[in-house]
Formats: structure tokens, C-alpha cells, sequence
């Protein structure tokens, strides 16, 4: 029994990891370093794909502008050209060897429509989760109790021997 609620709590656990993520990629008109940091790149002229943060170091300047710093400064451009291909809504601009983006802030309109979207996910991830975790753990009590119910017919067929 306990092993069931362990695994139960492993899979909760494992949907939060996942929302954390997929929130943490939402801007918010802060510049905060996930928001390119798992972005791939095609590094080297296409021959590697990488995450931003395989590539360079990332951080920010002010709570607008993040500076992503290449290890390699050959492929300064192919990371710049990344980031703006992504369709994240970002303008990744070089300064020298570095890379500044500048987070715009968001409009009312637009932070209205995020928490609608987020209001929208939360509903759906808690109906899927609730419903994929209550057949999973009914399965389980289904398994248990037929094993319960085989244990029993067969020490009611021992009890029957004489």
C-alpha cells in the first residue's frame, strides 16, 4: 500500500517538474535567463544542436536585459541567429563578444491572455493528471485485490484437505 502512494507521489511529482518548466519559459517582462536557456541552436554550421546554455553563459544586466556570453566567440552569430529564429519574441542583439536581449515589457492585454492561457492549462493538467492517476491507481487496487481474493481461494483449498 505504501508503494502506491510512493509511486502516486512520484508522478505528481513528475507533472510538477513539468509545469515548473513550461511556467518558467513564460516571460513575464523580466529578464530571467530561462527564457533562452533551452532554446537549440545549430552550432558550427549545422553539424551540432545544442541548448543555449551547452554554448554560453547567461545572466543579466538590469531586470531587462539579459547577456548571453559564448565560450566559443566563433559562434556568436549562429547563437544570436538561434534565439531570434525561435519565435520566443525576443531581438537578440551582438555587442562585441557578447549577446544583449532586451525583454520588452509586457502590455495589460497581454498579461491578461497569459493568465487566461495559464488559468487554462492549470484546469486541463489537473483533469488529465487527476483522471490518468485515478485509472492508474484503480488498476492497481484492481490488481491487488484479485491477487488478495487468489490467496484466499487457495488457503480455503488447503483448509478443505483433510
Amino acid at each position: 500500500m505504501d508503494q502506491l502512494i510512493q509511486n502516486a507521489r512520484l508522478k505528481m511529482n513528475k507533472i510538477l517538474d513539468v509545469l515548473r518548466t513550461d511556467l518558467s519559459t513564460v516571460r513575464t517582462g523580466r529578464a530571467a535567463p530561462s527564457l533562452v536557456e533551452n532554446i537549440v541552436i545549430k552550432a558550427y554550421g549545422g553539424t551540432q544542436s545544442l541548448r543555449v546554455m551547452e554554448l554560453a553563459t547567461i545572466g543579466s544586466s538590469d531586470p531587462q536585459t539579459l547577456v548571453v556570453t559564448p565560450f566559443d566567440n566563433s559562434i556568436t552569430s549562429e547563437i544570436q541567429k538561434g534565439i531570434a529564429e525561435a519565435n520566443v519574441g525576443l531581438n537578440p542583439v551582438i555587442d562585441g563578444q557578447l549577446i544583449r536581449i532586451s525583454v520588452p515589457r509586457l502590455s495589460e492585454e497581454r498579461r491578461q491572455e497569459l493568465i487566461h492561457l495559464k488559468g487554462q492549462n492549470d484546469k486541463s493538467i489537473s483533469e488529465d493528471g487527476a483522471g490518468r492517476m485515478e485509472k492508474d491507481v484503480q488498476k492497481l487496487t484492481d490488481e491487488l485485490m484479485e491477487e488478495i481474493e487468489g490467496m484466499g481461494k487457495k488457503k480455503e483449498e488447503e483448509l478443505l484437505v483433510i
